[in-house]
């Protein structure tokens, strides 16, 4: 990760660690580099969620490409895999998407998408980030990138087209009719609150929504999939066949099954890879997890005989390791479920309407059809820490992890991660027994006081 762009974009605290400034000089720089790279005027598209700022964020960014000579074809209220279905179907040189997903409304974040659909590359970002530093040296400048004038400015054209075309193609993948099927939608106050409506109701469900009235400061308050219960309250409460749950920007989906239970996104993974390997369409018969995939799930897919790749947590390194080995199934336990053959990025609506197709293909139920899986007790644990590396080097809480390992043996499982974001470890374990798995926690986190590390 560089100083200002992680694995998820820059994100921040809006007009903090995050400010119009920035966001004015991406869009310059990006507007001058691909004008530059490709001898002609740039063209970029930019979508945005519900939070407030982000309307301070759109105008700052377009201000920026307009005036490096950029045209800026603006989707509006849109999700995160539209903006990268729309970059890559329509041939634009790059994406911008302004959320912060799942965070809560102050927060937000700018998204970078190739001309792939991808997330940006490396190189790219870090030499955005030389440029915010002021560090002409490393671009090889000898002053601020040109400025546009005359006709060279660039345009700012309203392509809502672009919008609705991806609301066609997510409908277009659907083989069936949902009539009859009682549907519940909790859109997060964020990005799918028009979208997922729309979509439903075209291929003919009883849509029934929660969280869709956006205000600029409720986005993810106590709705969406970081906040279920209530999903899980109204499914019950209506007698709905299923319930969807989208975060901010609508790039995951967690499901409620018909008797208000939390399908996530490990159970979700394995009704996919079920489902193509009896079609004979798992490409590699693998699908790809993160290191925080419930011991449940590997377990299921053993019994089916599908293996599986782990990758670091993100859904950027489960796509790479996709592409890099033709899988087409990957995803976290979060709901950022990824279907290669039909996105690049993780996309909620799209998941969603492929559980839909599961469910009416087999005929059915969503409990029904991850049953196999039994998600094993699962405690986490934050701790704070002045030095993320020394934990990882200390070989006295290296071996009682090691211990703890051995402990569970083929039955569970311990884990000691690192955040990306925070001075942090996270300390995890699995096991049959909620006590042992809590037990085996303690122990590790001890072992981490005693050696002065927490």
């Amino acid at each position: 990760m560089g100083k200002y762009f992680g694995t998820d974009g820059f994100r921040g605290e809006a007009n903090v660690n995050l400010t119009s400034e920035h966001a004015y000089k991406i869009g310059k720089f990006i507007g001058w580099y691909y004008g530059a790279r490709r001898d002609r005027k740039a063209r970029i598209v930019i979508g945005k969620d519900t939070r407030r700022s982000s309307y301070m964020f759109e105008y700052a960014i377009v201000a920026g490409l307009t005036s490096a000579g950029a045209d800026a074809y603006m989707l509006h209220v849109t999700t995160t895999p539209s903006v990268a279905y729309v970059t890559r179907v329509d041939n634009f040189d790059c994406g911008v998407m302004i959320s912060a997903s799942h965070n809560p409304f102050y927060d937000n974040g700018i998204k970078l998408i190739n001309s792939r659909g991808e997330k940006m590359d490396d190189e790219t970002t870090n030499a955005i980030e030389a440029y915010l530093d002021g560090d002409m040296d490393r671009l090889g400048l000898s002053g601020d990138v040109p400025a546009a004038t005359r006709e060279s400015l660039g345009e700012i054209v309203d392509y809502v087209s672009g919008r609705n075309r991806y609301v066609g193609y997510l409908i277009s993948l659907a083989a069936h009719s949902y009539k009859n099927m009682r549907v519940g939608l909790d859109c997060a106050n964020g990005s799918a609150w028009n979208i997922a409506r729309t979509v439903f109701e075209a291929l003919g469900a009883k849509t029934f929504v929660i969280n869709a009235e956006p205000d600029g400061v409720n986005i993810n308050r106590n709705a969406g999939s970081t906040h279920i219960d209530a999903l899980r309250r109204f499914v019950i409460e209506n007698h709905l066949d299923v319930g969807f749950a989208y975060d901010g920007d609508a790039d995951r989906c967690l499901a409620v099954d018909e008797n208000g239970d939390v399908v996530d996104g490990d159970k979700i993974i394995y009704i996919f890879a079920k489902r193509l390997k009896k079609e004979g369409r798992l490409a590699g018969n693998k699908v790809v997890t993160t290191i925080m995939s419930n011991f449940g799930l590997y377990k299921a897919l053993d019994e089916e005989g599908i293996g599986y790749e782990k990758t670091a947590v993100g859904d950027r390194f489960v796509y790479e390791n996709m592409v890099q080995n033709g899988y087409r199934v990957g995803g976290e336990q979060s709901g950022h479920i990824i279907l290669s053959k039909y996105a690049t990025t993780g996309d909620g609506i799209l998941t969603s309407i492929k559980l839909m197709e599961a469910m009416l293909d087999s005929k059915q139920t969503l409990s029904r059809l991850c049953m196999p899986v039994k998600s094993y007790p699962q405690v986490l644990k934050n701790v704070r820490v002045s030095d993320k590396a020394a934990v990882r080097e200390n070989g006295h809480v290296q071996k009682v992890v090691a211990a703890m390992a051995e402990r569970l043996g083929d039955t569970g499982r311990v884990l000691l991660r690192e955040s990306g974001t925070e001075p942090v470890i996270r300390v995890m374990a699995e096991a049959k027994d909620e006590r042992l798995a809590e037990q085996c926690v303690n122990e590790m986190i001890d072992a981490m006081k005693a050696e002065g590390l927490a």
